[in-house]
C-alpha cells in the first residue's frame, strides 16, 4: 500500500501547528503566573480601560514591565487593546477565570504552578537517566502554590457541598474525633474546626513549615478544637482513636501509600469512616484522553508528585494513580464499603468514603 503524500503532509502540518500553539500557550502561562503574583489581573478587573502607565500606577508596578506583559496578554487574546487610545481592558468574561474573585475557577492560580514545578525540570530530567527522584524541598514555595490551588475549592465547597455529599456533616455537627493525614498548611482542617465546634480535629504532616502555617491560621481564627503535629504518617503508631479520618490530595504522593492507608485504618475506631479526596482519573492512560486536566496532572506528576515519592525510595504512584488503583489499595488496607462520588464544579477530584 502506498502512503498518500498529501494526507501525510496535511497531518504533519496540523501537528506542527499544534506544537506551535503549545509553545505559545506555554509562554503565556508564565505570563498568567506573573499576572496572578503581581495582582495585575485583580487590579485590571476593577478598572475601566487604562493605559499601561495608569495600570502600573494603580498596581504599584514598573510601567516598562507592565507594558511588555500587556503585549503578551493582547496577542494571546486575553486583554483587549485600543490602538487609538492606547488603552487596555480585561473583559469581564475573562476576569471571571483569572482573579481571586473566581475562587476555584481561577485558572491563573493553576498557571502559577507551572513556573514552580518548572524549576526542577533539570534535576527531574537527570532522574530519567539515573533513577531516584527530586525531593519536596527542591520547590521552596510548593506549599504556597498547592494552597493557592486547593484553598479556593475548600472555601467555596467543603462545608456547604462536599461534606454533606459524602455524609459527614451530621456526625461532625454532633461531635466526633477527627484526624487529617498530610494536612499541609491545614486550611481544610481549620475550616472544618470552625464550622463544627463540637468536633475535635488534629492534622498530621511531615512538613514543619506546613504545621507552623496551620497553627498560625488556627490561632488567628481562635480555634480551640484544632491542633497540628509534625509526624511521618507512614509511622503513625495510633490505634482505635478516631471516629473520622480524612486526607485531601495527600495519598498519591506518599512514599509508602500502602502503609499510610493501613495506618489510617488502624487509627480508626471500629466502624469509623475514612474520607479521601484525591485526583480523579483512570489508572489506564487511554481512559484519560478526554480528562479536562489530563496534560496538567501528568506533568504535575512527573515534576512533583511522582518524583517526590521516588526521591524517598517510595512507590511513585503519581498524580494519575487512578480510581482502579485507589480502590484496590483501599481494599488491600482492609477498608470495606468503598464508595466514590463526584461533585460537578470540582472537575479535578473524586471523593472516596470507606469504613473500618
Amino acid at each position: 500500500m502506498t502512503v498518500r503524500t498529501d494526507e501525510s503532509t496535511q497531518k504533519a502540518d496540523a501537528f506542527a501547528g499544534e506544537m506551535l500553539t503549545a509553545l505559545n500557550n506555554s509562554a503565556t502561562v508564565l505570563m498568567l503566573s506573573i499576572g496572578h503574583r503581581t495582582g495585575l489581573f485583580r487590579v485590571m478587573s476593577k478598572l475601566p480601560p487604562v493605559t499601561s502607565g495608569e495600570l502600573a500606577s494603580a498596581a504599584g508596578l514598573q510601567e516598562r514591565y507592565v507594558r511588555e506583559w500587556l503585549g503578551n496578554m493582547v496577542v494571546s487574546r486575553i486583554v483587549d487593546y485600543d490602538p487609538n487610545s492606547h488603552e487596555y481592558a480585561l473583559p469581564a468574561e475573562h476576569a471571571m477565570f483569572l482573579t481571586p474573585d473566581a475562587g476555584p475557577n481561577n485558572m491563573a492560580a493553576y498557571a502559577d504552578a507551572i513556573p514552580a514545578f518548572a524549576g526542577v525540570v533539570g534535576p527531574v530530567a537527570d532522574c530519567f537517566r539515573t533513577g531516584g527522584g527530586v525531593p519536596y524541598s527542591a520547590v521552596p514555595n510548593v506549599q504556597e502554590v498547592i494552597a493557592g490551588l486547593t484553598n479556593p475549592l475548600y472555601d467555596a465547597y467543603l462545608i456547604q457541598s462536599i461534606l454533606p455529599l459524602v455524609g459527614l456533616s451530621e456526625s461532625l455537627t454532633a461531635g466526633v474525633e477527627v484526624a487529617d493525614i498530610g494536612c499541609g498548611q491545614g486550611h481544610a482542617v481549620n475550616l472544618m474546626a470552625r464550622a463544627f465546634p463540637e468536633s475535635r480535629f488534629i492534622g498530621f504532616d511531615f512538613s514543619e513549615d506546613g504545621v507552623v502555617a496551620a497553627r498560625r491560621e488556627a490561632e488567628s481564627w481562635r480555634l480551640i478544637n484544632a491542633s497540628f503535629e509534625v509526624k511521618d504518617v507512614a509511622r503513625l503508631g495510633i490505634s482505635n482513636r478516631f471516629d473520622v479520618m480524612t486526607s485531601f490530595d495527600a495519598i498519591h504522593d506518599q512514599a509508602e501509600p500502602d502503609k499510610v492507608l493501613r495506618n489510617i485504618r488502624e487509627a480508626l475506631k471500629p466502624g469509623g469512616l475514612y474520607f479521601m479526596l484525591d485526583e480523579a482519573g483512570s489508572s489506564l492512560v487511554e481512559e484519560n484522553l478526554d480528562h479536562p486536566l489530563g496534560p496538567f496532572l501528568y506533568a504535575a506528576s512527573v515534576l512533583h508528585c511522582m518524583t517526590v515519592s521516588l526521591s524517598q525510595g517510595g512507590a511513585g504512584l503519581g498524580t494519575m494513580w487512578g480510581e482502579q488503583t485507589a480502590r484496590r489499595m483501599l481494599g488491600e488496607a482492609g477498608f470495606t464499603n468503598v464508595r466514590t462520588k463526584k461533585f460537578g464544579p470540582d472537575i479535578e477530584h473524586v471523593y472516596y468514603t470507606c469504613t473500618k
